[in-house]
Formats: C-alpha cells, structure tokens, sequence
C-alpha cells in the first residue's frame, strides 16, 4: 500500500488496511510504516497564496531576516484561536504563548467577534503578559482574522500601549503556536473524552504539560522560518 503511494496519510493508510482484514491502531500504522524504512506525509493543510500575498510575504520575512532569537522572544502570542481536535464534543480554545512558556487558557462559546475577542485580551492576554513578561516591552502577534484586524481592537492596543506585529496574510508556517496546538492535538489523542467536560480537562492538562522549553524551541526556530520564506520567494515552506 505504501509503495503505491509514499505520501498517503496515517488515516488513508490505517482505512485501506482495516479494509483488508487486518485491524491495528494508529501506532502500530506508523511504527510498521517507519520500520519499513518510509516516511508518511502528515496531513497539513497550505494556504493557497496569489501573487500579492506571496510578495508581502517574502517582503515581511526579508524585513525580518536579520532579527535575532532574542528580538523573537520578545514576541508574545504567536496565535489566538484554534479549534481542538473533534470527538464527540469540540470547543473552541484560546492560548498564548512566548519563549519563555505558555498563558491560561480561555474556552470560548459561540462565535468570535470584535467585542468579545477584545474581553479576551482583557481578561486572558493582559495577565498572560503579566506572568510571561512582567514589567518587560512585549511584542504582540496574531494573525488577521476580522475580530483581530477590527479598528476596534487596533483602538483597543493603542489605548493599552501594546505594540502589534504586522504580519502576513494566510501564513501559519510562520506561526509557531500552529506546532505548539499541534502537540496538544498528539497528547489528546489517547484522552479518549466523551464528555466537553472530560474534553475540556483533557486539553488544560495537555495545554499545562507544556513546558518553556519547548515554547523557547519553537520561537528559536523563527530565523529558519524567514530563510524558508525567502528561499521559497513568498510560497508555502516545510513548517
């Protein structure tokens, strides 16, 4: 099954091997896999960039180019929502992050709006920033979703004199916390939560077992990431 097609999924491979009678796990697809001496493309879904957007890209990350490690980890909040992974119940979460760890978790009802993307920032992002940085300058990231790129909440960082990362349009590679959301995801998928009260739990203790070096990792990588960008002259890279 491999050999007819190297860049399957772990899901597309554990379906067609189900189907021929044979039941295993996901773990035991992989290891099988990884023992034969292959190597399964793990799902990731690229942005599909025009033109104009590759050249603010690859504008964005030559401006950023020569920016050091301890200019990124300067950077809190690399991303604000992500869904979790679906079982039988899902939530919509928001986290922060920065080199030096990650910030509490918010779970969020109904849809994200200006109004209540900025309650966010007040009561989640702010004492994030407190815990992460202290006293210290920060630089705050998000991407451009319509609740963060409202005038409301550019008002919002004003009036709060947090200063804002311009960033990209439709660039998660750039975007660590996409990596660390990610890890979560890996931890999650043996929680087994039937229940949002259950899945909820499952996600803090994964989100909690975090630890700062691993955030500090993930921002460490930034300089790779502009270099990729730029190789790549704007397109999608490897992260």
């Amino acid at each position: 099954i491999v050999e007819k097609d190297r860049f399957q999924t772990m899901g597309d491979l554990r379906k067609q091997w189900t189907e021929s009678g044979v039941e295993t796990s996901r773990a035991t697809v992989y290891r099988r896999v990884q023992e034969m001496g292959y190597r399964c493309r793990i799902p990731q879904v690229k942005p599909l960039l025009n033109q104009k957007q590759r050249q603010k890209r690859l504008t964005w990350a030559t401006e950023k180019q020569h920016w050091t490690v301890a200019q990124w980890s300067k950077r809190e909040m690399p991303k604000c929502l992500k869904s979790s992974v679906k079982y039988p119940q899902s939530v919509m979460v928001w986290g922060a992050m920065s080199a030096a760890g990650v910030g509490p978790l918010c779970f969020i009802k109904g849809r994200v709006n200006a109004a209540s993307y900025q309650e966010i920032l007040e009561h989640f992002m702010l004492p994030s920033a407190e815990k992460l940085y202290g006293d210290e300058d920060f630089i705050f990231q998000h991407d451009l979703a319509p609740a963060h790129s409202a005038k409301t909440t550019g008002k919002w960082f004003t009036d709060h004199g947090i200063t804002v990362l311009n960033w990209p349009a439709n660039s998660p590679d750039l975007n660590p916390i996409e990596n660390l959301w990610d890890i979560v995801k890996r931890k999650l998928r043996d929680a087994r939560s039937n229940t949002l009260d259950e899945l909820k739990a499952a996600i803090e203790a994964s989100w909690a077992s975090i630890t700062p070096q691993q955030c500090h990792r993930l921002i460490a990588s930034m300089p790779r990431r502009i270099e990729a960008v730029i190789s790549a002259k704007g397109f999608p890279t490897k992260y």
